[in-house]
């Protein structure tokens, strides 16, 4: 089950995860969007795709979706992808904010996790991989809300990696930087606009700061989570790991 998976970084997962010979199951708020996603999937003999609406402002819907989802199908890897919150500074931020933000990210990543996991005990094999950001080592600037909640998650994560390892079940963060994405092309308009810049140079101003010199493919997020969800890193557990290009200033 992959979230956020009509677009961008989640949708790269999809399509890579696929590829690998996964049966997917799409999530996202937008029917049409997930019908279109789920026919660019490759689809070998014996595979089957399918999709789940949901919208994460509203955790019940998400709690109804993975309650009738898990009475008909295991699940065996969970790929928790949510918009991040919206950019502003921390002094500005206000508790709906801060709640909505809570709710779309901790409550529904973890009715996501309690509902799979009878099905990843049974088999004896689970994974759950959450796309998060680099702000859970170095918060960002002009990301109060999201910085707060975004390490919130990466403690939820690692406090059920400790509990759920002895079942065979793995819980790791990605840590995408820059990465060619809606959410970072709104940022780049959004840092122009107010520093009344063109976009192109900060554009390149961001790029530069990255010793990769380049921002990152959605596909390259993807191959990461792929390996986390193979049986090759089963012992990779309670980790954050930066897809970065080298721009986390931390080691």
């Amino acid at each position: 089950m992959i979230c956020g998976s009509t677009q961008g970084i989640g949708l790269a997962i999809a399509k890579e995860l696929a590829l690998l010979g996964a049966n997917c199951t799409l999530v996202a708020r937008n029917e049409n969007a997930l019908k279109e996603a789920v026919g660019q999937l490759q689809k070998n003999p014996g595979q089957e795709h399918r999709y789940r609406v949901a919208d994460f402002q509203y955790p019940e819907q998400v709690k109804e979706m993975i309650s009738l989802h898990t009475k008909h199908f295991p699940v065996h890897i969970l790929v928790n992808n949510t918009g991040g919150p919206a950019p502003g500074p921390i002094t500005e931020a206000t508790e709906e904010q801060f709640m909505r933000a809570f709710q779309q990210h901790i409550i529904c990543n973890q009715y996501l996790a309690q509902a799979a996991l009878p099905s990843m005990k049974a088999a004896a094999y689970g994974r759950i991989i959450n796309i998060i950001s680099t702000s859970v080592r170095i918060p960002l600037n002009n990301l109060g809300v999201s910085n707060t909640i975004r390490g919130a998650t990466a403690s939820w994560a690692k406090t059920l990696s400790n509990e759920v390892a002895r079942y065979g079940i793995t819980v790791n963060n990605i840590l995408p930087g820059f990465t060619k994405t809606n959410r970072l092309r709104s940022l780049i308009s959004q840092i122009a606009a107010n520093t009344e810049s063109p976009v192109e140079t900060v554009t390149q101003q961001m790029e530069a700061d990255v010793p990769a010199k380049r921002f990152g493919e959605v596909q390259e997020i993807a191959a990461v989570a792929a390996f986390l969800a193979s049986p090759a890193a089963a012992y990779v557990n309670g980790v954050s790991i930066p897809v970065d290009g080298g721009r986390t200033g931390s080691i």
